[in-house]
């Protein structure tokens, strides 16, 4: 049996006894593995550096880079992916055993090589390995889970909010405006009285589907609450905020959104403000500006966009 953790797993030989590097790569190859050889240390951190080596063979003694300066210098610079290190010696005394565990290596074998051991160390090294990418995959899974909303897959409350802050900071450094744009889904509410909230939630996705066909790559959103949604847009002054805000209110009303209750009339209403005027704002204060022009819209009777361009507040229509 050989413990491979996929078709074609990579493996590294280092190993400049000629010889001894053909035997093992015969080996390995006839195992299913896809081998890398290497003749001294340092081009063995290169072929490293540049390929996905899940597992790498690595003699004690060799030029320029010997097997445990290698060890170390791997576990200093490259953590990910991980790369199972299995250190080839002659030396069987236990301190040198240590020394080279010691050294990051995550096993040993003794040369000459047996197959059959050789084949087991592997299967181990397979065995971690796998458990090390699942790791990592449910460690990705559970960031994202922590920055985005599950259901938009825009970033939450919490993470747009630190990237405003992240933005408005780089805005006043580069003199570059901020604009904040938050939408509100019109009389959500009453969809979800009528329909039920799983027709609410098919509306917001297909709002939230809309939205990002509307913005530019390089802005970003986040789901604020409910059903309100919050833009953010670099370099973006007051007639910026004023088409894009047109645009989102469009795209959404534009043509009736298809749900499992038959197709729906939605509109949104928008608020925005540039931190043009207000180079010192904070996040909060920025939001709490196009919240204001938010409440302004949905008073002057939804489906429309205001915008903030003056620290008076003073209000243009957009419509």
């Amino acid at each position: 049996m050989v413990g491979i953790l996929m078709p074609m797993s990579k493996i590294l030989i280092a190993e400049d006894d000629l010889i001894t590097a053909r035997i093992l790569e015969k080996h390995l190859r006839g195992w299913g593995y896809s081998v890398f050889l290497e003749q001294d240390g340092e081009a063995a951190w290169s072929t490293l550096d540049k390929e996905n080596i899940q597992i790498a063979i690595l003699d004690w003694m060799m030029p320029k880079l010997n097997g445990l300066q290698l060890c170390r210098k791997i576990r200093a610079h490259k953590s990910e992916p991980y790369t199972y290190l299995i250190l080839l010696t002659a030396r069987a005394a236990t301190e040198d055993i240590v020394k080279g565990l010691n050294a990051g290596a995550d096993d040993y074998i003794t040369k000459p090589v047996e197959p059959a051991e050789l084949q087991a160390r592997l299967s181990t090294g397979n065995r971690i390995i796998e458990l090390e990418n699942r790791n990592r995959r449910l460690q990705q899974k559970l960031g994202k889970m922590a920055r985005e909303d599950s259901l938009t897959g825009f970033l939450n409350k919490r993470h747009i909010h630190e990237r405003l802050e992240e933005e408005l900071s780089r805005g006043l450094r580069d003199q570059m405006p901020v604009g904040a744009v938050l939408l509100d889904i019109d009389r959500f509410k009453h969809i979800n009285d009528t329909h039920g909230h799983h027709i609410g939630d098919q509306v917001l996705l297909e709002i939230a589907t809309r939205i990002r066909h509307s913005i530019r790559r390089h802005d970003q959103v986040g789901r604020y609450g409910g059903d309100e949604i919050l833009v953010l847009l670099w370099n973006a002054n007051s007639d910026s905020l004023r088409a894009i805000s047109q645009r989102l209110c469009s795209c959404v009303s534009s043509q009736p959104i298809a749900t499992d209750a038959g197709p729906l009339e939605v509109s949104v209403s928008v608020g925005g403000a540039s931190s043009q005027d207000h180079w010192n704002i904070s996040a909060k204060s920025l939001i709490k500006l196009s919240d204001q022009a938010l409440y302004n819209a949905k008073n002057s009777g939804r489906n429309r966009a205001e915008i903030i361009e003056s620290e008076k507040k003073e209000l243009t229509n957009v419509q």
